[in-house]
C-alpha cells in the first residue's frame, strides 16, 4: 500500500521539465540567473561570469555561507511532507509562499512548490535549496517587491516586539519601585516543590452527547489539605499532549492542588501524527474550537459526580482554575467567558497583505464554523492563566471584554507562533476584568526547544546570534507565578498577594540575563499608548 501511494504521488509530482532560470526584478532592471550557475558554484566553488555579477562584491566568508546554504540538507519524510502540505494549514502556507515564488506569467507557485519539495525530499541527495531549484518544474519568477515587503514586515515585527517588551519592562520596573516592600528571601520559595506529595491517576471519560472519549491524567496530592482542595485543569496546545505539562501539574499537586490534564483528541499530537500517516485530511478537527472548551466543563461535571465516592468529597469544584497553552490558551479564555467575534476574525483573515502573525493560520480556520453565538462560559471557572494564547483575532476587543474573572496572560519575547506583539501585548488592554496581569518572559519561545527532535534542534543551533534561556529558568518563572495566581484567586488565600507584584518578578529574575516582567491593569493605559505609536491598537 505504501509503495502504491508513493508511486501515485510521484506520478503527480514529477516535473516534465526543470527550472532553468530564476528571474527577478531589481529596481528598473529585470535580472536572471541560470540554475546551472548555482549548481556549479555549489559543487566546487566556481564563480562563472554570470554569477560574478552577483557575487563580485561579496567577501569569501559570505560566499562560503551562501554555498553551504545551497547544500544544507533537511531530513524530512517525503510522504509526510506531502501530506502536511495537503492539509488546510499546509495549503495556506504554500499559498503565501507561492505569492513570492511564482511561475512564468506571474501565477502563484503553490502547486509547483509542493511538487518540488516532495521530489527533492524523495531524491537521494535530499531536500536542499539547490535540489529544490532543480526539481521546480518551470522557470522561477521571484516577486522581489513582495519579498522585500514581507522581509520589511518581519523586521518591523521584530523591532516592534523589542520596543513593546522594553515598554513592559519599564512599566514593570516602575511598578516594582512603588510596590509594598517585601523580603521575598524570607518568604516560602514558590519555585520549590511543596510538601503534599504527588499521586497519579488516569481516567477514561465518555461524553455520549458528543460521541467523544477523553483520556484525563490526574495529579493529586498524597495528603489532602485540611480545607477543600483547589482544582486546576490544564489544556494543551495544538499538536501537543498532556505529558508536556506534567512537571507543571506535579508542582501544583505538591502544593496541595488536584490537577486534571485532558487530552483533546481532535487536536493533540496523536491527531497530528495520524494526519501525517494519512488517516486524516487535517491536523486538527474544526470542531475543536467548540469541543475543547466543552471538554473543560465536561471534566468538571464528571469530577463532581465522582468527588464523594472517589475523592472523599474534598474537591472544591465551584471555584476551578484553568491553565491553557496556545490553542489551550484559547480554550481557557473561552471557558472564562470570551466569545468568538466572527466579524473581527473575518476582517483579520481577509486582509490583503501578508501578516507576520502566524497564529492566524489556526484562527482563520474558525471562519468555517456555523455563524452563531458561542457561549462557553462556565461559572465554576473562577480564574484562568493563558500562556501564549491564540486569541486576538478570534475574540477581538469585544469578545475578550466579556471576561469578568481574574486572568493572567503570559507572553514570550521569542514566540514565533503566537507573537507577543500581536497575540498578548496587544490584546491585554482589551480585557475588562479589573484583576488582570500580563507576564512577559524574555527568551520564552512558545515551546521548550530542548524537547524538540534532533532535526529541529540542529536547525535552531545553526541560526546565528540566537540564544535561548535554560528551560529550567522558564519553568521556575511559570511554577512560581502560576502557584501564586491560583493561590490568590482559586484557593482564596490573600497571603499570596505579595507574590503578584512586579517586585516579585524582578526578584525571580534578578540574577538572570533573561528577565521576567509583570504588570497589572494599572499599566493597561500606558500599553495602549505604546501600541498606538505602532498603529497596533486594533
Amino acid at each position: 500500500m505504501g509503495s502504491l501511494l508513493l508511486g501515485a504521488i510521484c506520478a503527480i509530482a514529477i516535473p516534465l521539465e526543470a527550472a532553468e532560470r530564476i528571474y527577478f526584478n531589481y529596481g528598473p532592471l529585470r535580472l536572471s540567473i541560470r540554475v546551472d550557475s548555482l549548481e556549479e558554484f555549489a559543487r566546487d566553488g566556481t564563480i562563472n561570469q554570470e554569477l560574478a555579477f552577483y557575487l563580485g562584491d561579496v567577501n569569501p566568508e559570505q560566499r562560503q555561507q551562501f554555498r553551504e546554504a545551497l547544500l544544507q540538507r533537511s531530513e524530512l519524510n517525503p510522504v509526510q511532507l506531502y501530506r502536511f502540505f495537503k492539509t488546510s494549514i499546509g495549503e495556506d502556507i504554500l499559498e503565501g509562499i507561492g505569492q513570492l515564488i511564482r511561475t512564468p506569467g506571474g501565477r502563484n507557485g503553490k502547486y509547483p512548490l509542493r511538487g518540488a519539495l516532495f521530489q527533492a525530499a524523495s531524491d537521494s541527495e535530499g531536500l536542499t535549496l539547490l535540489n529544490f531549484l532543480r526539481k521546480f518544474p518551470t522557470d522561477i519568477q521571484l516577486d522581489t517587491d513582495e519579498i522585500f515587503a514581507v522581509a520589511e514586515k518581519v523586521q518591523r515585527a521584530v523591532e516592534v516586539t523589542a520596543a513593546l517588551v522594553e515598554k513592559v519592562s519599564q512599566l514593570s520596573d516602575r511598578k516594582a519601585r512603588k510596590d509594598r516592600p517585601v523580603n521575598f528571601a524570607a518568604l516560602p520559595d514558590l519555585r520549590v516543590r511543596g510538601s503534599y506529595g504527588v499521586e497519579k491517576q488516569v481516567l477514561t471519560l465518555r461524553d455520549e452527547s458528543r460521541d467523544r472519549t477523553l483520556t484525563v491524567y490526574l495529579y493529586k496530592p498524597q495528603r489532602w489539605r485540611p480545607e477543600k482542595t483547589p482544582v486546576v485543569i490544564m489544556s494543551h496546545g495544538l499538536g501537543s499532549r498532556p505529558k508536556d505539562f506534567s512537571a507543571r501539574a506535579e508542582h501544583l499537586a505538591s502544593h496541595g492542588y488536584f490537577v486534571a490534564l485532558p487530552q483533546h483528541p481532535g487536536s493533540d499530537l496523536t491527531r497530528f501524527q495520524e494526519t501525517l500517516a494519512g488517516y486524516y485530511r487535517d491536523i486538527f478537527s474544526l470542531d475543536e474550537f467548540v469541543d475543547r472548551p466543552l471538554d473543560i466543563s465536561f471534566i468538571i461535571d464528571e469530577l463532581q459526580k465522582r468527588d464523594r465516592t472517589e475523592f472523599e468529597g474534598r474537591l472544591n469544584l465551584e471555584e476551578v482554575g484553568v491553565l491553557g497553552h496556545s490553542f489551550g490558551g484559547y480554550t481557557a479564555l473561552a471557558v472564562a467567558g470570551a466569545q468568538i467575534d466572527f466579524d473581527n476574525l473575518k476582517k483579520s483573515c481577509d486582509a490583503p497583505d501578508w501578516d507576520p502573525n502566524l497564529s492566524l493560520l489556526l484562527q482563520c480556520r474558525a471562519l468555517a464554523l456555523p455563524r452563531k453565538n458561542y457561549n462557553f462560559k462556565d461559572p465554576r471557572v473562577k480564574a484562568v492563566i493563558a500562556v501564549n494564547p491564540v486569541n486576538s483575532s478570534i475574540f477581538g476587543p469585544q469578545g475578550l471584554s466579556q471576561i469578568q474573572i481574574p486572568v493572567l496572560v503570559v507572553a514570550g519575547s521569542y514566540d514565533p507562533a503566537t507573537p507577543a506583539v500581536f497575540e498578548q501585548i496587544r490584546s491585554f488592554p482589551w480585557l475588562s476584568t479589573p484583576n488582570k496581569y500580563l507576564a512577559v518572559a524574555e527568551g520564552q519561545a512558545h515551546v521548550d526547544f530542548s524537547q524538540l527532535d534532533a532535526g529541529a534542534s540542529q536547525l535552531l543551533n545553526s541560526l546565528p546570534n540566537l540564544t535561548f534561556p535554560d528551560p529550567i529558568l522558564i519553568d521556575n518563572y511559570a511554577d512560581a507565578m502560576g502557584l501564586a495566581f491560583f493561590e490568590v484567586y482559586v484557593a482564596d488565600d490573600a497571603n499570596y498577594s505579595s507574590y503578584l507584584q512586579s517586585s516579585y518578578a524582578a526578584y525571580l529574575s534578578r540574577e538572570n540575563i533573561f528577565k521576567l516582567y509583570l504588570v497589572d491593569s494599572a499599566s493597561a493605559t500606558e500599553i495602549v499608548r505604546a501600541l498606538a505609536k505602532f498603529n497596533l491598537n486594533n
